[in-house]
This record gives C-alpha cells, sequence and structure tokens, in this order.
C-alpha cells in the first residue's frame, strides 16, 4: 500500500515537472518571437528641393506682377536684366513711369521701421516701337530664386507703401553682345537679307538688299515701303534719297553683318517732319553673289 502511494506521488511529481517546463518552454518561444520582430523607423519629411542655381552670366527674365498698375515698360516687353556673380542674383527692370519711388523687398507694414533697406530708383531711358523715348525709373532688385513668388512691397509719389507679390521668370542667357561680327566679304556685289525693327511697324524695306563690297567697305542699297522719308541719319552723318520718284532710296553705310546698324529715317508722312528711331540687321547666312 505504501509503494502504491509513493509511485503516485511520483508520478505526479513528474507530471507537474513536465508541465512546468513545457510552459516555460512556450514563454521562451513567445518572448523569442517577439525579440525578432523590427520596428519600422518613423517616416521622415524629404526636405524641400531647393531652386537649381543659375551659373555666373547675365540673363534675360520676365517680370512677373499681381497687378496692372504696377509692372515693366511695355518699352522691354516686360522683360528685364538678371546678373548672376558668385551665385548671387540682381535683376534690373525699368518701370512704365516715375511714380514707384521706391521699392522694399517683404511687407508694406514692415517697409517704414526699415528705411536703409529702400531700394533706390536709376533713371532708364527707354524707347518704345514707335520710335520715341521716355524717361523711367528702373530698380536692381535682389532675388533669392526664379520662378519663385516673392514679396516686394511698393512707395509711390503720394508717400504710402502697397504689397505685391512678384516673381522673375524664364531666365534665359542673354545674347552674347561681344561676338565677333561676321567677316566682311570680299570685294564685290550682293544680295544680303535684311530686317528693320523699330517705329511702329508698319514700315518695311526690300529684302534682300543689294550689298556692294569695295575695298572692304560694305554700302547697302535700302529702298523703303513709302516714298516719304526725306533723310537717313547713321552715327550722325545725313544722308539723302538717290532717287526723285517711287519709294525712298538710299545708300548707306553697313559696318557689319548680322550686327543691328542703328538708323534713323525722318518722314514727312505726318503734318510735320518726324524721325524716327530703326535697327538694320543684314544677314550674313543670306549673303549671296549678284548676278
Amino acid at each position: 500500500m505504501k509503494k502504491r502511494q509513493l509511485a503516485s506521488i511520483t508520478l505526479a511529481a513528474l507530471l507537474l515537472a513536465g508541465c512546468g517546463a513545457s510552459a516555460s518552454t512556450t514563454a521562451e518561444g513567445a518572448s523569442a518571437a517577439v525579440s525578432t520582430v523590427e520596428t519600422a523607423p518613423a517616416a521622415t519629411e524629404a526636405p524641400a528641393e531647393e531652386p537649381a542655381a543659375l551659373p555666373d552670366g547675365v540673363y534675360t527674365a520676365e517680370f512677373k506682377t499681381d497687378s496692372s498698375m504696377f509692372h515693366a515698360s511695355e518699352a522691354v516687353d516686360g522683360m528685364g536684366t538678371l546678373t548672376v556673380e558668385n551665385g548671387v542674383m540682381t535683376f534690373h527692370v525699368s518701370l512704365q513711369s516715375q511714380k514707384i519711388v521706391n521699392l522694399y523687398l517683404g511687407m508694406a507694414a514692415d517697409a517704414t521701421n526699415h528705411e536703409s533697406d529702400w531700394l533706390q530708383p536709376t533713371v532708364d531711358t527707354v524707347t518704345y516701337s514707335d520710335g520715341t523715348s521716355d524717361e523711367v525709373y528702373g530698380f536692381d532688385i535682389p532675388v533669392q530664386a526664379v520662378d519663385t513668388d516673392f514679396q516686394l512691397a511698393i512707395l509711390g509719389t503720394k508717400g504710402t507703401w502697397y504689397d505685391h507679390t512678384v516673381s522673375v521668370a524664364d531666365a534665359q542667357p542673354a545674347a552674347d553682345e561681344t561676338a565677333a561680327p561676321a567677316e566682311t566679304p570680299a570685294d564685290g556685289s550682293y544680295t544680303c537679307a535684311v530686317t528693320l525693327e523699330g517705329g511702329s511697324g508698319r514700315a518695311t524695306v526690300e529684302s534682300p538688299a543689294a550689298l556692294t563690297v569695295a575695298d572692304g567697305a560694305m554700302t547697302a542699297t535700302i529702298v523703303w515701303s513709302s516714298p516719304n522719308y526725306d533723310y537717313m541719319l547713321i552715327d550722325g552723318e545725313k544722308y539723302l534719297p538717290t532717287n526723285t520718284e517711287g519709294n525712298s532710296t538710299f545708300e548707306i553705310p553697313v559696318a557689319a553683318l548680322d550686327t543691328a546698324l542703328a538708323v534713323t529715317a525722318d518722314t514727312v508722312a505726318m503734318s510735320t517732319p518726324h524721325e524716327i528711331d530703326y535697327t538694320l540687321t543684314f544677314d550674313s547666312a543670306t549673303l549671296t553673289a549678284a548676278e
């Protein structure tokens, strides 16, 4: 009888030991399973992309504003000159008049307390399509980034500051005015396409024009679309028509091909004679020996 009781006690002890070991193993397994779970790192917001900086140089760019009363002069077609030097950008724009006397880079409410930061005007001479010119105010505006809106306050002649949102957009490399002109062709007679710019846009000249080269000097025959031009001025020299009937015809010197030649033509078509500024450009790619 005592042997049976001892055997029962021993069996029970073994069963309890087995259960404890099983529970312990299960707990350790669960703990191991938990320890292998990786925690994903917290999501971070990507930094804002910086606008691409322009290389040092000179560009033409559009001056965009939020107001029809504040804009670049129509004589410059809403454009200005963006200069980048050592990574610092400055935009020069000629406005439509002298009625805006100061600019402030920021909000109007802050302008009065930062007078030393007011942008001062320059006096710019602009020439309109009809040949007339005017003196307007221009400003050099610091620019942090192109194609990006920024705040620019303006001060008018009445002494009140106004807020505006502007941007300098679509910057394009400026034409290289220092590029070497096309070579003067050999002595002879040629024809060459010529482009007229300026004035009201109604006048034209015949193209191609006759071009003569003698002793390395070029002379072009310019035939206007009107008989009403009585003289032309080039570098202060007056040239008279070579004809008395038909459209006004002139023989004028040409300093270089592919380079705008500034000329002034006087017309008597109006109530009083009127001098109008133009440019003539002769395209070397179209130069052809005359037959």
